[in-house]
């Protein structure tokens, strides 16, 4: 990584990261922060709370639909890796350029998008016994229910350690490797790196708003089951 950006010019912008991926990951963090939010307050926040939940699973499928259809660094296939070449990146043996996640990066992306994809699958079927349930509660039993109560009580613990690992991360990154992968997310462009640019602009975010359709579609069809 080091290598790449000893040979470019500094001034050098690479768009890495499209409208879309970075409009997706903001909205997604704002969601996260707004669930827990409105779940700690309780109360008629739980509507909220869940009408979020249903926002986050639109925008996770989104994800992994854009993991197919998105632009170069955005594909899953461009960023998933083996966990050999996740530990050979941790040891220094495999260098990354970069653009895009790195391998270690990349691990925290897909832990995150399924633990989300669980909290927001467990939550159309929980039950608290009181006021809350889910909108697809009705079609499982209530011992059933309480299953998908706990496992989503105990994925907010997991919610929680896996954000505070990603943001950990990019602290260290920015500290200790002098590496900002925060502004990237924000403008789309990397500075002094020798790499292809990912593609961007009106034909790309039309093939995106068709994404999010469907999964928006996929998901009122699910919550109104």
């Amino acid at each position: 990584m080091e290598a790449s950006r000893a040979t470019a010019p500094a001034h050098r912008r690479v768009r890495v990261w499209d409208l879309p991926t970075r409009l997706f990951h903001w909205t997604l963090a704002a969601l996260v922060t707004f669930s827990v939010v409105s779940a700690k307050v309780g109360g008629l926040w739980l509507d909220w709370h869940m009408r979020s939940g249903y926002a986050i699973l639109t925008l996770v499928v989104f994800r992994l639909l854009w993991g197919a259809a998105g632009s170069r660094y955005a594909r899953l296939a461009h960023f998933l890796r083996s966990p050999r070449l996740v530990l050979a990146y941790l040891q220094g043996r495999h260098p990354h350029d970069g653009a895009g996640h790195n391998p270690l990066g990349a691990l925290s992306v897909v832990a995150i998008l399924a633990v989300l994809l669980v909290q927001a699958a467990t939550g159309l079927f929980t039950n608290d016994g009181n006021f809350t349930e889910g909108p697809l509660g009705r079609l499982v039993s209530s011992a059933t229910g309480e299953v998908f109560s706990t496992v989503h009580r105990w994925g907010e613990l997991a919610v929680y350690g896996l954000v505070g690992l990603h943001v950990a991360a990019i602290g260290f990154y920015l500290i200790a490797r002098r590496d900002n992968l925060v502004t990237p997310m924000i403008t789309g462009d990397r500075v002094g790196i020798e790499a292809r640019p990912a593609e961007d602009g009106p034909a790309l975010w039309l093939r995106a708003a068709v994404m999010l359709a469907l999964a928006g579609g996929l998901t009122s069809y699910v919550v109104l089951l």
